[in-house]
């Protein structure tokens, strides 16, 4: 990402006017702009049904098909943009039975309409493309198709784009900020293969001797980096789990060669994390269209209500810990973290991918609990502590707005330890655990914001939060814990970036924790042992002047 971005503002310089991020120091293109700003050409109409239905020709990794844009006008408006990439090809864009006029600028295209859309009326029109979309270098990481075979030769074809966008592969208004309320999902694939994307299997149509269609249909909003294919020659599974909301369709789609390894895999691991995740943070969001596990040949995504497996069916992140506890031994890392992105990063998703550490913050604080609700409290701090060694202070968290700009990967890790130390803080698990569900519940099916989560927090714990949330997210650096000893007193105090930070922290006074209250003036205390903060649960510097 940082190299893209790197030649992407040398470029700039040369063919196009820039902008530039005072936050990152990064400067940023027109096309970074068109697509990460929610402009007046995209805000002006609200997404509700999309048909999208593609052919793929895997011999010649092409693809051609059509995308069917329902929508609601909220302004008046002649003129709009939707995107997709340059190399794909625009065939004719269709109006009520005629072609429209479309201009293309990088990867945004402009359409003009024959007469004023009034505020509040539907419409639509359909988008048909075809071409050669961008293949993955490194998937999930780097977004595009991959395209593979089994053991047995067969195609084996998947596709993964968060970050990258979806509109490297269809048409469609690529701004996290508007999802599509409902979609089909028609996938025609060489016969002897079988398409699985989200939602529920529909149809399969024969569409001649060579090749079958696959029609879901997604009855939930969702975002566009979720809306998947994965084509194979799989062979299918089911269960079911009883949760909250009934019985939930649990459906398995793994190679041939691999079956008897995944039925034990996903066993093992799938209805104890929906103990776990539908205690914590409410019903699965999506009954209606069920859960499914597809194997992928790369490592994983949270595609929604088809989450993409690859980690080989092995315990940990492929065979390793990432907190070097042993703790992240005894789960498949990737079932429990792309799954609990169904709640976060799925159910709740941010506006801008600048605030992607409420999908990813959550979602490995999400491990913790697992943890937790397998080897008890204590072990769930310990991973989350563990964790830390991955952990950078690069930049910020959060990302500059308005250019599709992630900030820093310390959202999954430092994300995760600043979710933990609310809850420390909270100190009320009942009450964290009424908070978790509750944001589920007020932002689920929805777009949000870091000021919405975080008020929201304030608002149900009845502490102001704000600024500890500002300094892990804001910030670079993490808070330095600041102590001497002057005879038989201690006295401490906090060096931050936020102004006047005042974060409480427990230490150990004897036998026993209790809490202080630094700020940024020295303070004091009497202590029968020596100045120990409780740096399991907080993550911070401690440093002795």
């Amino acid at each position: 990402m940082l190299k893209k971005y790197a030649l992407t503002a040398v470029l700039a310089c040369l063919i196009t006017s820039v902008s530039f991020s005072q936050k990152s120091g990064v400067i940023y293109s027109r096309a970074d702009t068109l697509r990460g700003t929610l402009s007046d050409l995209r805000s002006s109409y609200d997404i509700q049904y999309y048909h999208l239905s593609i052919k793929l020709d895997i011999e010649n990794k092409f693809i051609s098909g059509s995308n069917l844009f329902k929508f609601k006008a909220t302004t008046d408006l002649k003129r709009l943009q939707f995107d997709l990439f340059a190399n794909l090809e625009i065939e004719k864009i269709s109006y009520h039975g005629q072609e429209i006029p479309f201009k293309r600028e990088f990867n945004a295209v402009f359409i003009d309409f024959p007469s004023t859309i009034k505020k509040d009326s539907q419409d639509e029109f359909t988008v048909f493309y075809s071409g050669n979309p961008s293949i993955a270098v490194r998937p999930p990481w780097d977004g595009g198709f991959t395209f593979s075979n089994d053991t047995q030769g067969k195609p084996w074809v998947s596709v993964s784009c968060q970050g990258y966008g979806a509109s490297s592969w269809w048409p469609t208004k690529d701004h996290q900020s508007d999802e599509v309320d409902s979609m089909m999902i028609s996938i025609t694939v060489p016969k002897g293969l079988m398409d699985v994307s989200n939602g529920r299997l529909r149809s399969i149509e024969p569409v001649d001797s060579d090749y079958t269609r696959f029609n879901w249909f997604v009855s939930y909003p969702i975002n566009n980096y979720n809306v998947s294919l994965n084509v194979a020659d799989y062979v299918h599974f089911d269960d079911s789990y009883a949760g909250e909301k009934g019985n939930l369709s649990l459906d398995f789609y793994v190679l041939k060669e691999n079956l008897e390894k995944a039925k034990k895999q996903f066993n093992a691991n799938v209805k104890p994390m929906f103990n776990v995740f539908e205690n914590w943070f409410g019903a699965y969001p999506f009954y209606r269209d069920g859960y499914k596990l597809i194997e992928t040949p790369y490592l994983g995504m949270e595609h929604q209500s088809a989450v993409a497996y690859g980690n080989k069916y092995l315990n940990g992140y492929m065979g390793r810990d990432l907190s070097g506890t042993g703790l992240g031994l005894n789960w498949d890392y990737i079932i429990i973290h792309e799954t609990g992105h169904e709640w976060f990063g799925n159910n709740i998703t941010s506006k801008d991918i600048a605030d992607m550490w409420i999908h990813e913050g959550f979602t490995m604080y999400s491990e913790a609990l697992y943890v937790e609700s397998r080897d008890g409290k204590d072990a769930g701090a310990k991973y989350i502590a563990g964790v830390r060694r991955n952990i950078q202070n690069d930049k910020p968290i959060l990302g500059p707005y308005g250019v599709n700009a992630e900030g820093s990967g310390d959202m999954y890790y430092k994300g995760a330890n600043l979710i933990h130390m609310a809850r420390t803080l909270i100190d009320d698990d009942q009450k964290w655990r009424e908070i978790l569900r509750g944001l589920n519940s007020e932002f689920g099916l929805k777009t949000t914001t870091t000021e919405d989560v975080v008020n929201y927090i304030n608002k149900k714990s009845g502490i102001d939060l704000t600024k500890l949330f500002d300094q892990y997210l804001r910030f670079a650096n993490i808070p330095v814990l600041e102590f001497k000893t002057e005879g038989k007193q201690t006295l401490y105090r906090w060096k931050a970036d936020v102004k006047n930070f005042d974060m409480p922290i427990r230490i150990k006074n004897g036998n026993k924790y209790q809490w202080i209250k630094p700020e940024s003036a020295w303070k004091k205390i009497r202590l029968e042992s020596v100045f120990a903060p409780d740096v399991e649960n907080f993550y911070i510097k401690v440093q002795e002047d």
